[in-house]
């Protein structure tokens, strides 16, 4: 049992009022125990809540909670459950599916309790919504290119996973356009080299010259273009052999929830946690106060604020315009059918923008349309519509996902995606639900994106990070 006293509390980000974002961004997150220290408040704080839960306890049924008198200083709404089976941490895509495989792998109906805690739930600065939204399989690491075939086949057959009779049927409005990767003449090795490994695993996706490139797509100028890879988004559904989860030393017995607006926290009993909280999976772990045996390695995890601009453009590329990524590094896809589009750069390391809030750099987007507009000449005189901020939940390590902890049996990690979490959500939460469930991977062989090869120094390269 692990008894460790300090809050699994991230820093606040972006001042007194900041919010970070989910994929759970917690800013009142979860404890793995009772608190330490001789806090006078903290100790007040603790009397209140059992003199709350003695008054509670005494109260008849009907009093407490349902319109009758509440003990002072409660909050409102409701309590999480004192008890759970499974404690997802971030309620972005990749925590809720995780909730939903592990509802769908369990064994009969109603036996497994979870509990999604979220600490934005309006969503507003949350990662999954303010993301571009695109979904490839061209990358360069086979695990990244099997969950994106499995995600793909999802969303194409969504309403089979989350439709409801009688109900309209779920419209995601899932546009398959597919991504264009531009390289000049010196990527143009790596880029065939990548195209190569990707045909082996399935993917449906074309390398185009310059003069079959322009012949395609002429609104493009293709100066300083060696080769291009154009990859179509096609579906998966095969098995990969198991792999066994790592063995474990300790355990987490109980995480502490804190309520909304208040400094009161619930315990949740619980068999199982899952970290999925994004950007900030890294800091719930470093301020869990864990021992430094388990604390080594760190999770790199780190929150990656990245911009992105919509613009209208009426002559701009039409229906069949995919998403772009250009030798620069700058991208572009189509935002519905009138003309408009949404497009960003990510910055050089050295320049990373200060993740403390989500405000924008609008000096940025000079750097980011010259690039655009020398490619597309149509963008030249395109209209600013507006932009926004998200967060990538940058792993430092390799940029790809991590999926489970060697030292602790009972902890499951969803999160280091690096920006591609909302592509990789579908299958990255079957595969956790899996190890839960089952003990090991069944769908998909994503073994090496376990914590083990953070302890030994094995990166997994991945080279399609945009």
């Amino acid at each position: 049992m692990l008894r460790w006293g300090r809050a699994l509390r991230p820093p606040r980000r972006g001042g007194p009022g900041g919010s970070p974002a989910p994929g759970g961004a917690p800013g009142r997150p979860l404890r793995t125990a009772a608190p330490l220290g001789s806090d006078i408040f903290r100790g007040l704080g603790l009397g209140l809540g059992r003199l709350r839960q003695t008054l509670k306890d005494q109260l008849p049924a009907w009093g407490y909670g349902s319109g009758g008198w509440t003990p002072p200083g409660t909050p409102p709404g409701p309590r999480p459950p004192e008890e759970a089976d499974v404690v997802v941490v971030g309620g972005g895509v990749v925590g809720w599916s995780v909730a939903y495989w592990l509802k769908a792998l369990e064994g009969r109906r109603h036996g497994m309790r979870v509990l999604v805690v979220e600490r934005d739930p309006t969503y507003s600065q949350a990662s999954t919504v303010l993301s571009v939204g695109g979904i490839r399989q061209q990358f360069s690491l086979p695990e990244n290119i099997r969950m994106s075939r499995f995600s793909a086949s999802f969303l194409r057959d969504i309403n089979e996973y989350l439709g409801v009779p009688n109900e309209p049927p779920v419209d995601i409005q899932f546009q398959p356009s597919g991504y264009l990767f531009l390289a000049p003449p010196q990527g143009a090795a790596g880029l065939e080299a990548t195209v190569r490994l990707q045909r082996e695993e399935g993917v449906q996706v074309a390398l185009l010259s310059p003069t079959q490139l322009k012949a395609k797509f002429p609104w493009i100028d293709t100066e300083d273009v060696a080769v291009a890879s154009y990859g179509f988004v096609t579906s998966a559904e095969d098995a990969m052999p198991p792999r066994g989860p790592a063995p474990a030393t300790a355990r987490i017995k109980y995480v502490h929830i804190y309520m909304p607006d208040s400094l009161e926290y619930q315990p949740v009993a619980c068999a199982i946690v899952v970290n999925a909280a994004g950007a900030w999976a890294g800091e719930l772990l470093e301020a869990a106060g864990l021992p430094g045996g388990l604390r080594q390695p760190p999770l790199p995890i780190q929150p990656r604020k990245r911009y992105v601009y919509s613009w209208h453009c009426p002559d701009g590329p039409g229906f069949s315009c995919p998403l772009l990524v250009d030798t620069t590094g700058a991208y572009f896809r189509r935002d519905g059918i009138a003309g408009n589009y949404l497009g960003g750069m990510s910055p050089p390391e050295e320049e990373e923008p200060d993740p403390g809030d989500l405000s924008v750099d609008d000096d940025f987007w000079e750097r980011v349309w010259p690039r655009l507009a020398r490619r597309v000449p149509a963008f030249a005189s395109l209209r600013p519509r507006g932009a926004w901020a998200g967060y990538y939940d940058h792993n430092a390590f390799d940029r790809n996902g991590v999926l489970a902890h060697p030292k602790l049996e009972n902890l499951f990690l969803a999160a280091g995606f690096s920006g591609h979490g909302l592509q990789h959500a579908p299958a990255a939460g079957r595969a956790v639900a899996e190890l839960v469930v089952r003990g090991r991977n069944e769908s998909l062989d994503l073994g090496r994106l376990g914590w083990r090869r953070l302890a030994e120094g094995e990166r997994l390269e991945e080279d399609g990070v945009v």
